[in-house]
């Protein structure tokens, strides 16, 4: 009972940072192995398909993240043996932030560091560039449109607009294969403009287009909707935000 509420919990609050986890390795806060062998044999001990893979240290004193090989994860605190499953927030400068989301951060930026530019297609700023967001987008989603609307006006407000693809009914889709066309143009920003605009766009399907590795990653980063806004020190903004609100969450 106890595994099928922890798997049936965290499946849910939990996807994006399990497909990170579970792909890539990352050097987490140093724990021993004597504290780990002890925190999984306490799980064991209730029901033995409870696999710790990794047991992480988090900011507040006392308290870890207990990682599951087989899915899910939970904050687990050792004194009086307590753990509960889903987001752990913290007020910080007038917002809510989710400290799940933040502990992605770093991996999030190194994956996106590696990214060639050339495989992105860049509206870049006007004049001064004072922050670039990567955006993850689809061509048939109805936010990523209203985002693009307002290229001109990101732009103006010196930000650089740097897209990658996610399509998000999967790969050979038929929105996969519009956004295939844009990546493959001569003209890249001229087609995907068009492909938002609800206009076809007519290119051969080039080989080694990186679109599908680019829906991958986005999987492994955390994305689960499009527009997925990722900024520069690897934090996500989920969803669209209008061109002056999205300036000021970046600090312009």
């Amino acid at each position: 009972m106890l595994a099928r509420f922890i798997k049936r919990c965290t499946a849910i609050v939990l996807p994006a940072t399990l497909l990170l986890v579970s792909t890539q390795s990352f050097a987490f806060a140093d724990i021993t192995g004597a504290e780990k062998d002890r925190i999984a044999k306490k799980f064991a001990a209730v029901r033995p398909e409870l696999v710790v893979s990794d047991v992480e240290r988090t900011d507040i004193d006392g308290m870890y993240i207990v990682n599951f090989s087989s899915k899910g994860s939970v904050y687990y605190i050792p004194k009086g043996d307590y753990f509960f499953t889903g987001d752990l927030l913290q007020i910080k400068d007038k917002r809510f932030v989710n400290a799940k989301e933040k502990r992605l951060q770093a991996p999030r930026k190194a994956a996106l560091a590696k990214i060639d530019p050339k495989d992105m297609i860049i509206y870049p700023a006007t004049g001064e560039k004072k922050a670039s967001i990567t955006v993850f987008t689809d061509v048939d989603c109805g936010y990523c449109r209203k985002l693009h609307n307002e290229i001109t006006q990101i732009n103006d407000l010196g930000i650089e607009v740097r897209y990658l693809a996610y399509p998000r009914a999967g790969i050979n889709s038929p929105s996969y294969n519009k956004v295939v066309s844009a990546w493959c143009a001569d003209d890249k920003q001229s087609a995907l403009t068009k492909l938002k605009n609800g206009d076809p766009v007519f290119s051969p399907v080039c080989k080694d287009n990186p679109v599908a590795k680019q829906f991958i990653l986005g999987n492994r980063l955390g994305v689960t909707g499009t527009p997925a806004i990722i900024l520069e020190s690897g934090e996500m903004l989920p969803g669209y935000l209008p061109a002056d609100q999205l300036a000021k969450t970046i600090g312009l």
